[in-house]
């Protein structure tokens, strides 16, 4: 486990999966990411793709691979590749494991830095190959609600900026594993930039809000002085998730670089839909900001 911080915040990180596990604020003394055995992770990584792909597989010139649900960097060992008091990078390069289910030689690091203001997040893809390289990333933080205990899950909103007229949502079936339909239906509680939580709006389970140019998503409450800010800036879609079913107390608030499949057949790799890509010995560095209240 890693451990940094500073002043306000400290931060850890299980080097299995690069998973941040605790973020807490000092002056509070609480933990603003979730731990509970409800759902039993907590802010998990999502490389080289997104949700469920049709049969858990995809194709690379007809050539089938299996591709567990959100990929595979969840259940490898990054190493730590460099340290100080309030930041720590870690990394994971392509291996003969890896290539059981990607077979491409990459570099995949992410940063933690702690600020004054809360926590940055920075995700590095390096292509070691002589070919493109073609991938989904993800990032699936999962914060507590209500923040501090304060309120209850009723209680809070999200204010969705640059504020749209309407937002919509591609449309989820289970079969019995989520996919998407190729619909897009509205987002549900969303009035002029403002989302209304409740656990109802996500009976269907989760909502990827289809790309209109949002840069940040506020979580806050009236009932509380606390909050937290995502900035989404680099990603081209949003998903919010909580467990459906279960009155879960945390909110996962979800920046997507590509998409899951539409149920149906397998797809290659090469054209798969949201899919970002990397020419070869070429790089590209995603940034999450979490300013915290």
């Amino acid at each position: 486990m890693q451990k940094i911080e500073n002043a306000h915040f400290s931060v850890e990180i299980d080097e299995h999966g690069c998973q941040l596990t605790h973020l807490i604020n000092k002056s509070g003394h609480f933990d603003y990411i979730w731990n509970n055995d409800l759902w039993p992770k907590h802010a998990p990584i999502l490389f080289p793709a997104i949700g469920r792909s049709n049969d858990d597989a995809y194709l690379i010139n007809g050539h089938k691979y299996e591709m567990p649900q959100h990929g595979f960097v969840a259940d490898f060992d990054f190493d730590v590749t460099d340290k100080k008091g309030d930041q720590v990078t870690l990394s994971l390069k392509s291996n003969e494991a890896t290539k059981n289910y990607y077979p491409f030689d990459f570099e995949f690091s992410v940063t933690f830095t702690l600020t004054d203001a809360g926590l940055d997040v920075v995700f590095a893809v390096q292509n070691n190959g002589n070919s493109d390289l073609s991938y989904s990333l993800g990032y699936h933080p999962a914060f507590n609600v209500p923040i501090d205990g304060e309120g209850s899950f009723d209680d809070y909103r999200l204010d969705l900026e640059p504020a749209q007229d309407s937002l919509s949502t591609y449309e989820i079936v289970k079969k019995p594993n989520p996919y998407r339909s190729g619909k897009l239906e509205k987002l549900p509680n969303y009035h002029n930039g403002i989302v209304e939580l409740d656990h109802d709006m996500f009976a269907k389970g989760l909502l990827i809000i289809k790309n209109t140019g949002i840069k940040t998503v506020k979580l806050y409450s009236k009932v509380t002085k606390h909050a937290v800010t995502v900035d989404v800036a680099d990603f081209d879609h949003v998903t919010l998730w909580t467990k459906e079913g279960a009155n879960a107390p945390f909110l996962c608030i979800e920046p997507f670089n590509g998409l899951p499949d539409v149920y149906g057949d397998l797809v290659e790799l090469q054209s798969k839909e949201g899919n970002h890509h990397l020419a070869a010995n070429d790089s590209k560095s995603y940034h999450v900001n979490l300013k915290l209240q």
